[in-house]
């Protein structure tokens, strides 16, 4: 990791920041709600090294959006926080190879935090990093973008050429498990999960065609039904479809290099950005209807020695709940390199993005109008088996 630390190289070092050019000290940019400023317009061959953000909240109502080489569409486009991998607009303390935060008010809504991101950004031409206020009020946002010349793109190896840095938000709200109602681990939940039933019904981290090679994501849940949400493998196909895929894990937490469930720790590979057991004592702020019952995880994982290679297509996936029977809301981020410039997906509006609330008895606040639901799962035989026997169980 720190080989290249020492190499004396023919580069030029930049940063562009919110400084205050009047040589005053209003160092934050004021974003008008539903508008977006450029933050840096950076020409190429160069590398992106660092980029620090702070401010104190809107982590689900501003987009991040970058855009490489005058292409017609971005190749990074998430919510701030989710970007750093602080999910639900929740601000925690942690630490990561690639992303750091840093708060005072650890475990609470929209507060202050430091945002880091030291994964490399190089392009060939061109970087246009913009900010998107979607929220309906103003936003003040303080920011470095430091970044270096390239000798050029391919790093005079044209055999292996700098990939594009991509960032992908997904969202399901609620997951269309099928039985939800059934826990985890019970035999009613162990039901038969293979082939095209997988394929067509895990969640999605992410789908791409290309070449390049995917590095990792984080994974946040927004806890419905309580109790353990994990168990689902995690299955990765590269290049088309087989069966078995290529990658087959065995549990949520095990993808995500923990056991037996997610602890509180940030270890620079893997770890809980936001842990659930933490989140029952958030803030108090009594104008807000959610006093910190808990519910909400966000953990990530990065692949910096085992980046998955892929040539042609990848379909990232994971079970929630083994079998898919969980209906909680998931959330991420997929980050990969590709050999060229890549369209993302675009986010949910703004308002079907926002964090599920809970009142202050605990009771989750649905707003279905705000759902932006997952792909219900047909029930096959064995489901429906399933579900007829955990209610027989528990009449």
């Amino acid at each position: 990791m720190l080989t290249q630390l020492a190499r004396i190289r023919n580069r030029k070092t930049y940063r562009i920041s919110s400084w205050d050019m009047s040589g005053r000290n209003q160092d934050a940019w004021r974003i008008p709600a539903g508008e977006s400023r450029v933050l840096a317009d950076i020409k190429g061959p160069a590398c992106i090294t660092h980029i620090w953000m702070t401010q104190p909240n809107h982590y689900r109502e501003c987009l991040l959006k970058i855009t490489y080489d005058d292409a017609a569409y971005p190749s990074v486009l998430c919510p701030l926080g989710d970007f750093f991998c602080l999910g639900h607009g929740l601000v925690n303390s942690f630490q990561s190879i690639l992303f750091t935060a840093s708060t005072r008010a650890q475990y609470h809504f929209n507060q202050g935090t430091a945002l880091n991101c030291c994964a490399p950004i190089p392009f060939a031409r061109r970087a246009v990093i913009e900010l998107i206020n979607e929220s309906n009020e103003e936003h003040g946002q303080y920011f470095y973008i430091d970044y270096e010349t390239l000798e050029s793109f391919s790093n005079n190896n044209p055999n292996e050429p700098y990939g594009y840095f991509h960032a992908e938000f997904r969202r399901t709200n609620p997951f269309g498990g099928w039985g939800h109602e059934i826990k985890v681990n019970t035999p009613e939940a162990n039901i038969v999960n293979t082939e095209r039933e997988a394929w067509e019904k895990n969640y999605v981290i992410l789908e791409t065609r290309g070449r390049g090679h995917y590095i990792g994501c984080n994974l946040s849940v927004t806890n419905f039904q309580g109790t353990w949400w994990g168990e689902g493998d995690d299955m990765i196909w590269v290049d088309g479809y087989k069966w078995p895929p290529d990658l087959h894990g065995t549990g949520s937490e095990d993808y995500l290099n923990q056991a037996w469930g997610m602890q509180e720790n940030a270890f620079l590979r893997n770890g809980s950005s936001i842990y659930e057991g933490r989140t029952i004592a958030a803030y108090n702020a009594p104008a807000e209807p959610w006093r910190g019952r808990g519910g909400y995880q966000t953990s990530y994982v990065f692949h910096i020695e085992n980046p998955v290679r892929f040539t042609r297509e990848i379909k990232v996936t994971i079970e929630h709940g083994h079998g898919n029977h969980l209906a909680n809301e998931m959330s991420s981020v997929a980050y990969w390199y590709a050999e060229q410039p890549t369209k993302v997906i675009a986010p949910p509006p703004v308002a079907q993005r926002l964090p599920v609330l809970r009142d202050n008895q605990g009771n989750w606040l649905i707003d279905e109008k705000n759902q932006c639901p997952g792909k219900k799962i047909t029930f096959n035989d064995e489901m429906k088996q399933m579900k007829r026997q955990w209610a027989e169980k528990n009449k």
